[in-house]
Order: structure tokens, then C-alpha cells, then sequence
């Protein structure tokens, strides 16, 4: 079996019992960097083989681990958090699925919900983004894809591009609403709550960030089942049809093709 495990996102005292038990019974612990996984066990007392899995290998190694879960139990850790979330995992995940191979994941400490909930923002609806592109011209084009989405956005960011990002989001989405959350559960656990576009000067560029935006409030209407009814009198297929209109309106598929159906029981 292998067992995708979180581990805390900074103090140690936030890994469940779970992923204790887990990690003492396995034999192998495939980790990030195996400095940083031996500090963990080394406070847990725990003695394990460790192995190498990171964003560099994990499609070369996916194979093998396969391989090594069905003949072993391993442990899947990243650096800090949830595997697969930003970090190594979702790799190994759909191989194991592909190959028809149980696994286990377990749940535990995640930077972007403790941030989440710490930005007094709508906690209804919410879209995890991970890490915006380094450049800058790449960084705008994913933010004004995400412009006119009425939820709550949440990113991480690296503490040397914090400030070119807070600009950007400023730039492209304007005075909203932001929380910026640094060093999550450790010594140093910082919030900064603000709109984008004030002075940021206080904020440290030091640590991990995760920053919380409010979603828009300009959100524009759409008569759906219009919109479908015109690109099917253009020719078009149903299903291509869904899929123009949620480029269009930035609308899950879905929801768009349940409204397809409507229209075809009533022709």
C-alpha cells in the first residue's frame, strides 16, 4: 500500500496520529528532500529508509514506486503539507490509478484552507490557484482569467515575488480585498489584511506566503440557454456548443451542458 501523507506546515505538533502510525509502520519514505523529512522523523523518533521524490523525478520515479507499493507499504510525504497540493504526488496518483493499485490518503495540515479561514473573506465559495508565473506578462494573463470570478482566490507565493504580485493582482483586479498570511503555524505567523493597491511596506519578504483574495462583485449575467440556443441554430453540436459558451462565460462545463439537456428535452 502506499500512503499519500501530509506533514505539518511548520510546527510539528500539527501531524495527526494517523500519519504517526503510518509512518512508524511503513518501510520506505519517499519525501522532497530527505534533510527535511529526516528532521521530522528525527523529532517523531521515527528510523525509516528514505528515497527521493521530487518535482524534478517524480514522472521517472512514478513507475518504480508503483512497483515498490506493491510489495511494500511507502509513505508519500512533501516538504510541508498535503502531497500533491503545489508539491510532488498527483503524478504518482493517477499512476497508481491508471495501474489499478489501492492507495491511501490521509488527511492533515494544508497552508491554503488555515489561510483561508484566517482573511475574514467568503469561505462559501473558494478557488485554490497555487503559484502564479513568474513573469510578469504571463502573471496577467492568468490573473485576468480569473478576473471576473465572483470567488474567493487563494495563491502561494515565494517571499522574493511577493511584492511584484501584490502589484500585479492590484493591476489587473483592482482595490479589493486581501489577506496575506506568512509563516503559517510557526514562531513568526503573520496576517496583513488590506485592500490591494495601499502601501505594503510592513509585510517581511521573508517565509511562505499565501495570499487570499475576494472574488468580484461585478459579476455579469448570462442567459445560458440563449447563448447555447444561438451557436446550435449556427451549426454547431450540442457539446461544442457547451464548450464555446463556458469559454465565453468562464462557467463550468456542467453546469452549462445540464442546461444543454433542458433544451433538447424541449425540442
Amino acid at each position: 500500500m502506499i500512503y499519500f501523507c501530509p506533514t505539518p506546515i511548520g510546527n510539528l505538533s500539527d501531524i495527526t496520529y494517523r500519519t504517526v502510525e503510518v509512518l512508524e509502520r511503513v518501510t520506505t519514505i519517499a519525501c522532497e528532500d530527505t534533510r527535511v523529512t529526516q528532521k521530522l522523523l528525527n523529532h517523531l523518533q521515527i528510523k525509516k529508509k528514505l528515497i527521493s521524490y521530487h518535482k524534478f523525478n517524480e514522472r521517472q520515479k512514478a513507475a518504480s514506486l508503483v512497483a515498490l507499493g506493491q510489495e511494500e507499504d511507502v509513505a508519500v510525504v512533501s516538504d510541508a503539507g498535503m502531497p500533491g497540493i503545489s508539491d510532488p504526488g498527483a503524478v504518482l496518483v493517477e499512476a497508481l490509478i491508471e495501474a489499478g493499485v489501492d492507495f491511501e490518503v490521509l488527511p492533515g495540515a494544508n497552508a491554503a484552507l488555515t489561510a483561508l479561514v484566517s482573511s475574514g473573506l467568503s469561505t462559501e465559495h473558494f478557488l485554490f490557484y497555487g503559484f502564479l508565473d513568474a513573469k510578469e506578462g504571463k502573471r496577467r494573463e492568468q490573473l485576468e482569467s480569473l478576473k471576473a470570478l465572483p470567488f474567493t482566490l487563494i495563491f502561494y507565493e515565494a517571499p522574493h515575488r511577493i511584492y511584484k504580485t501584490l502589484s500585479s493582482l492590484y493591476e489587473v483586479l483592482g482595490p479589493r480585498h486581501v489577506s496575506v498570511s506568512r509563516e503559517l503555524t510557526k514562531l513568526y505567523e503573520s496576517h496583513y489584511r488590506f485592500r490591494l493597491g495601499e502601501d505594503t511596506d510592513e509585510i517581511a519578504d521573508k517565509g511562505e506566503f499565501v495570499i487570499v483574495v475576494e472574488g468580484s462583485s461585478d459579476v455579469p449575467t448570462y442567459d445560458v440557454k440563449a447563448m447555447l440556443q444561438a451557436y446550435m441554430d449556427e451549426g454547431m453540436r450540442p457539446s461544442q456548443a457547451v464548450k464555446a459558451v463556458a469559454k465565453a462565460t468562464n462557467l463550468p462545463k456542467n453546469t452549462i451542458y445540464e442546461m444543454s439537456l433542458e433544451l433538447k428535452e424541449k425540442a
